[in-house]
C-alpha cells in the first residue's frame, strides 16, 4: 500500500511513549511517499517532540533518521490539482 503521512502521524510516532507504534510503522511494509516540505515541519517542532518523547536529542536524530529513511519525498507541485482532489474524496469516504 502506498501511504503518505503528514506531519502530525510522524510527529506522534516520534513522541509516542510506546516504541510499537514507531516499530508499526517502520516494519509495516507500505510505501511512505511525503511533500519535501514535511522535513521542515518535523524540525519546527523539535523542541515539542523532544518534551514529550522523552527522548535525548541523539535518541530522536537516530529515530528520524529511521523513519525518514523509509519515505520518498517528492515536490507538492508534482500532484495535479485533479488527482489531489481525488485522492481526498477517497480518504474523507476512509475516515
Amino acid at each position: 500500500m502506498k501511504v503518505i503521512p503528514d506531519a502530525n502521524i510522524l510527529m506522534s510516532c516520534l513522541m509516542s511513549a510506546r516504541p510499537d507504534f514507531r516499530e508499526t510503522l517502520l516494519e509495516s511494509g507500505h510505501e511512505f511517499f511525503a511533500p519535501n516540505f514535511l522535513f521542515s515541519e518535523i524540525f519546527k517542532h523539535k523542541v515539542t517532540i523532544l518534551r514529550y518523547s522523552k527522548l535525548n536529542e541523539e535518541e530522536l536524530y537516530e529515530y528520524l533518521y529511521e523513519i525518514l529513511e523509509r519515505i520518498e519525498f517528492f515536490r507538492p507541485g508534482l500532484i495535479s490539482r485533479k488527482t489531489g482532489k481525488k485522492d481526498m474524496t477517497y480518504v474523507k469516504r476512509l475516515t
